[in-house]
């Protein structure tokens, strides 16, 4: 089975738009085959944006979406903070679309192919995620540990993990680098903020 976080050059394209709103904004996504959640918005990354919108109260920042996907995370908190996007991701059919995206909800951006951090460079204030669970806890890992070398001081990681798909025990493992909090639980997702220790 081909997952949204490889590359499947074949494959078939059926372009469609999903449209969310938030905080009595609408906004429109381009979406494809073989991407994340292609039909409707995920429920995790609604909780989450809703949460850090909740919480953030910091504008003009550098904000880093590691598997972007077509881009609803970065996006929107681009729009609401009024902040600068770099959009990561190893499905470049997603990336493909998350330029589009970009574009036509008007946020300053720019999209990378990169797995994890490979090809990140920079340090941001907030990196946000919704890690891509089937990939495994290697990756999953990855992502959320590596993270520390990229945020700026002060800097928060935000991501989201379903408790059944073991956010205790990924949680667990993150002890030794962060001081992290669930601040918000909603239908089994945990949205959780995190900052260097």
């Amino acid at each position: 089975m081909e997952h949204y976080f490889t590359n499947n050059q074949n494959l078939k394209s059926q372009m469609r738009t999903i449209t969310l709103e938030i905080k009595g904004e609408v906004f429109t996504f381009f979406s494809d085959l073989g991407v994340f959640s292609k039909d409707k918005i995920d429920y995790g990354s609604r909780v989450l944006l809703e949460t850090v919108l909740e919480n953030e109260e910091r504008s003009n920042l550098n904000i880093l979406d590691v598997g972007c996907g077509y881009g609803v995370l970065g996006i929107t908190l681009g729009h609401f903070l009024n902040s600068n996007v770099l959009a990561s991701d190893v499905n470049e059919r997603a990336l493909h679309l998350c330029k589009k995206n970009l574009k036509i909800n008007n946020v300053v951006g720019e999209t990378i192919v990169s797995n994890a951090y490979e090809n990140i460079v920079d340090t941001f204030d907030l990196i946000i995620t919704n890690p891509p669970i089937r990939a495994g806890n290697t990756v999953i890992l990855d992502i959320l540990r590596n993270a520390k070398d990229h945020l700026k001081e002060n800097g928060s990681l935000w991501f989201v993990i379903r408790k059944d798909q073991g956010a205790k025990s990924i949680l667990k493992r993150l002890e030794d680098i962060y001081n992290w909090q669930v601040v918000k639980k909603s239908k089994g997702f945990y949205c959780i903020m995190a900052k260097i220790r």
